[in-house]
């Protein structure tokens, strides 16, 4: 039990660190937890609950001066509760946005010591010590990992029988909501990225996608491929001379659906 509370802390230590290398969205679920998976020994259902909870953290973006829930720290946990207590994917959505949302509350109580450390990078900047500067931002990080760390291994260590209490006193029809949301949440997803990207030059591939794949039998990687190759020739990736596409001056002519 307690190694495998290392393993988790150091999952959601890893994806502190993150924010550290430039903000590569590997702190997001649908990275964490499939590391969870593996950890705790059921990579199939740390997949499904990663995907699962990266729809439902899909809309957690920091904008002005909203902070959203942690979805690290609510991720890993509750994958690795789910896992442990032999749970499906509607327990981790039911656990998910609680331990998000107090994981939040606790890392705003423990960033005020980031004002020590943007202190401190000040005063390097104004002497022109870039070495310091570059200290104070892995020293950040390090904190930041040692936080993740203790939050996740801890509570995997110390929270599995309280998770379990509670999870016997909420009401089956409150999980069965939760397994239902859960069906809901990919066609939720598809529906939003298609808002986002889909324009009216993007309409006929998108049927052709489909097509292949309810009428032709091809797997996805096989549409993946197709579409790379369509995308190579349509916009001459290889400089081959190729006809250019028309781009609109105005944005009448590309307006999203």
């Amino acid at each position: 039990m307690l190694t495998q509370a290392i393993l988790v802390g150091l999952v959601g230590a890893f994806g502190s660190l993150d924010y550290q290398l430039g903000t590569l969205y590997a702190f997001r679920p649908i990275v964490l937890c499939p590391l969870v998976g593996l950890v705790l020994g059921d990579l199939q259902t740390g997949l499904a609950v990663g995907a699962s909870l990266e729809l439902l953290f899909m809309g957690s973006v920091s904008i002005g001066a909203y902070v959203p829930p942690n979805e690290t720290i609510g991720g890993v946990l509750a994958c690795a509760f789910a896992i442990q207590l032999g749970q499906g994917t509607e327990t981790a959505i039911a656990l998910a946005m609680p331990i998000a949302v107090l994981s939040l509350t606790i890392g705003n109580i423990t960033s005020a010591l980031f004002t020590v450390f943007v202190d401190m990078a000040d005063r390097f900047a104004l002497k022109g010590n870039l070495k310091g500067i570059y200290a104070v931002h892995w020293g950040m990080g390090l904190w930041g990992c040692l936080e993740y760390f203790l939050l996740c291994g801890g509570a995997f260590y110390l929270g599995s029988d309280a998770i379990q209490g509670l999870l016997d006193f909420v009401p089956s029809f409150i999980i069965d909501g939760c397994g239902v949301a859960a069906n809901i949440l990919p066609a939720m997803g598809f529906a939003m990225l298609g808002r986002l990207v889909l324009t009216k030059q993007l309409v006929p591939f998108y049927f052709l996608g489909f097509l292949l794949c309810s009428y032709a039998n091809v797997p996805v990687l096989g549409v993946a491929l197709i579409a790379i190759i369509i995308g190579i020739d349509k916009f001459d990736l290889l400089g081959l001379g190729g006809a250019q596409p028309q781009l609109s001056a105005e944005g009448d002519e590309d307006d999203d659906f």
